[in-house]
């Protein structure tokens, strides 16, 4: 029997991937931190490692090269549970020895499942398979099965995916309450001690939303999650960018998680929808550099773009094609944002597409010249990369979630379970 040892602070999670891989007729542990997952490795001595990276105690990277420290566990498969959007943690990964990087918010307990299998199995052919730069390539031979083992199989999975959804469901209020709690608490603390240990308890809560939502099969709402969580890692590992805005940014994805939540509860299906079909933005800013790092920060959350200097040129490509959101600079010569804001939204086919200002004028005036134009959200430059993604993937979401709701910035002003007060 092949042993399987289990890293990761989320019960939820862990139960999970224990209770599928003791059906599969594998022997499994379960550590709760770095810590105690290190040492059981060396106790348990499991055939394959399944780890997360974001662990109290040891972090998953530290855990990983204790791993690799010990001369027996020099070869043993370790595959590690990582952020779509945290490129760097990733490469850390791979550099210190993973077997195979999967992201928390798509990996199914299905797929997890067929890459233990691949993995661990002594199939000639399969195993840990070959590697080509940082990706490990894994042969998985199909089971031979008759076609009323399929069907069994597929009603099986079929049942445990919605008790995963409905399990999901039912956790998924109380936590974005605690995430709210959390963030107030951040803004209105003058201690950057407590400011920032509510800011790490905020990010611990998020990447739990992101394994459960990904494993119930909610992607949308795993995107969105996966993506603020990338945004909260970045803020703790550098305070010196928490701003009005990235709090602002970060207040507006928890109602928008919220909002998703509810869909799921409600059986919107849309939830479970990914943004195959490639969306049409617009980026119109007549610096070439800050218009390199609008379209740079859209490439992170895979989202591409069209993007010009001119607001001429600009006004063409609106009267010829509909946009599903557009970032505007303010400061343009001959034709401002604001006056390119209010010439579109006299275009019918652009009449109610999502408009972000991107631009170092972001006080209060400029708010409210913002949305007297008919603008939908403002961005302050200098910006995260993160940051604006966030705000993309909210916008491109609502539209396919909810279709013709009112303009995302008025769930601020809505009242919440807890509202979280950011101040102008």
């Amino acid at each position: 029997m092949k042993k399987i040892l289990i890293i990761d602070d989320d019960q939820l999670v862990s139960n999970i991937y224990r209770s599928k891989l003791v059906n599969e007729g594998f022997s499994v542990e379960v550590a709760a931190d770095g810590a105690q997952g290190l040492e059981l490795v060396s106790r348990f001595v499991p055939d394959l490692v399944v780890l997360d990276l974001t662990l109290p105690k040891l972090s998953g990277i530290e855990v990983l090269k204790g791993i690799r420290s010990q001369p027996e566990f020099k070869s043993l498969p370790v595959v590690v549970f990582s952020n779509t959007y945290l490129s760097n943690l990733v490469q850390e990964a791979w550099k210190a020895g993973a077997t195979k990087c999967l992201s928390k918010s798509s990996a199914t307990p299905k797929q997890m499942i067929d890459v233990i299998r691949g993995i661990t199995s002594k199939v000639p052919g399969a195993g840990s398979g070959a590697t080509e730069g940082n990706t490990t390539i894994l042969r998985i031979n199909s089971e031979t099965t008759s076609p009323v083992q399929t069907a069994d199989r597929a009603a099986s999975d079929g049942a445990y995916q919605v008790d995963l959804l409905r399990s999901f469901n039912a956790i998924a209020p109380s936590t974005l309450l605690n995430c709210r709690n959390q963030l107030q608490a951040a803004v209105k603390s003058t201690e950057e001690a407590i400011r920032m240990k509510s800011l790490l308890e905020l990010y611990r809560l998020t990447h739990s939303i992101t394994a459960n939502a990904g494993i119930a099969g909610l992607i949308s709402l795993a995107q969105v999650s996966d993506a603020v969580e990338a945004l909260l890692k970045e803020l703790c590992d550098k305070p010196k960018n928490i701003n009005v805005s990235t709090l602002r940014t970060i207040a507006l994805s928890l109602d928008f998680l919220g909002v998703l939540v509810q869909e799921s509860s409600a059986g919107n299906t849309a939830t479970r929808m990914e943004i195959l079909n490639k969306p049409n933005i617009l980026v119109v800013d007549d610096e070439a550099i800050s218009r390199r790092a609008v379209t740079y920060a859209l490439e992170k959350a895979k989202l591409p773009c069209t993007s010009v200097e001119n607001p001429d040129e600009a006004l063409k490509l609106l009267s010829e094609n509909r946009y599903d959101l557009i970032f505007l600079d303010v400061d343009m010569p001959r034709i401002n944002g604001y006056e390119l804001c209010s010439k579109l939204r006299a275009m019918e086919s652009n009449k109610k597409t999502p408009v972000v200002f991107v631009t170092t004028l972001h006080g209060f005036d400029s708010r409210a010249n913002s949305i007297m134009a008919g603008g939908n959200d403002l961005i302050a430059k200098p910006f995260l990369f993160m940051e604006l993604a966030v705000k993309a993937l909210i916008f491109i979401l609502k539209a396919r979630v909810q279709p013709g709701a009112a303009p995302i910035t008025k769930l601020l002003s809505q009242p919440q379970q807890s509202p979280v007060e950011v101040s102008a």
